[in-house]
C-alpha cells in the first residue's frame, strides 16, 4: 500500500506544486503518492504559476501537468500525511478535521528543519523569480528531510 503525502498552501499554483514535485522526485512512485491543494478555490484546475514551473524545471522537475484543487474534508482519509506551507493554512486545515486521527497527520512543512527562524513557505507569488528561487530551496530542504525520515527501514 503507497503512502499518500498532500501538500498544501493557499492557491495551489506556487508553493505546494513546487513541495509536490519536488518530494515526488525524491520518492519511489511504488510506494509513494503526493499531491498539492489549495485551501482557497481561486485557481481550481489551473496550471502551477509559469514562475514555478520555471524553476522546477531549471532543477530538473517537471509540474506543467498539475492542476490546482482545492483542500476536501474527505482528504484526511485519503493522505497519512498533510503538509502545510504556513501558519495560516495550517490552522485552515486543522479547523476542518474531526478527530485526533485526522489532526495528528497535519504538520506544518518547514517544522522538520532545524532552523527556528524559518517558520513558513513565504508566499512568492507577489514577488519577483528571485523569490521563487528561494522557495524552491528551503522547501526542497524540508523534503530532504521528509524523504529521509519517512523512507528510513524500519
Amino acid at each position: 500500500m503507497k503512502t499518500k503525502i498532500l501538500m498544501v498552501c493557499l492557491g495551489n499554483i506556487c508553493r505546494s506544486p513546487l513541495a509536490e514535485g519536488i518530494l515526488r522526485s525524491k520518492l519511489d512512485p511504488d510506494n509513494f503518492k503526493v499531491a498539492s491543494c489549495g485551501t482557497g478555490n481561486y485557481h481550481v484546475g489551473k496550471a502551477p504559476d509559469s514562475r514555478s514551473i520555471k524553476v522546477a524545471k531549471a532543477n530538473h522537475i517537471d509540474i506543467s501537468n498539475q492542476k490546482a484543487d482545492q483542500f476536501k474534508i474527505e482528504y484526511f482519509e485519503i493522505y497519512d500525511m498533510i503538509y502545510t506551507m504556513d501558519e495560516d493554512n495550517y490552522h485552515n486545515v486543522l479547523a476542518l478535521a474531526s478527530t485526533q486521527e485526522d489532526r495528528d497527520k497535519v504538520h506544518s512543512l518547514l517544522d522538520v528543519l532545524a532552523d527556528p527562524t524559518l517558520k513558513e513557505v513565504p508566499d512568492p507569488y507577489y514577488g519577483g523569480e528571485q523569490g521563487f528561487t528561494y522557495v524552491f530551496k528551503i522547501i526542497n530542504q524540508a523534503c530532504d528531510m521528509i524523504a529521509e525520515d519517512i523512507q528510513k527501514p524500519e
